[in-house]
């Protein structure tokens, strides 16, 4: 087995989390995930893309299961969304049946284009949006 998915994995993840993320976090247009740490209860936030359709919100995780915004959801689904500066309340769903790469296709073009390129594990995540 190749080590080059879990290489690519901790490169791009490491990026994102001491780069990426804290910057697109502080812009009041880049949607936000709020999940629960799992070990530490706090709130976690990661800049997603995705696209709300009526009262849901549909994004794609590049690493699936390995996520830590997922492994969260797994442990606590109650998340918030921040979407176009207003947070929302809801209920994550993973459907690990549900043809990722085809609801990439139905998501934002730049951020879709960049799960593909990165992604190793693709894992759609639907939220119930409640508020």
């Amino acid at each position: 087995m190749s080590r080059r998915p879990e290489l690519k994995q901790r490169i791009v993840t490491r990026i994102q989390r001491h780069l990426a993320n804290p910057l697109s976090r502080r812009l009041p247009s880049q949607t936000v995930l709020e999940t629960t740490g799992r070990t530490s209860g706090l709130p976690r936030r990661t800049p997603v893309g995705g696209r709300r359709v009526g009262d849901s919100f549909w994004l794609v995780s590049e690493f699936g299961p390995k996520s830590q915004y997922v492994r969260n959801i797994q442990a606590d689904p109650r998340v918030r969304v921040r979407i176009r500066g207003r947070w929302h309340s809801g209920t994550a769903h993973l459907l690990p049946d549900d043809d990722a790469v085809a609801r990439l296709r139905s998501l934002p073009r730049l951020n879709s284009a960049a799960v593909r390129a990165l992604g190793t594990d693709l894992l759609t995540v639907r939220v119930d949006l409640t508020g």
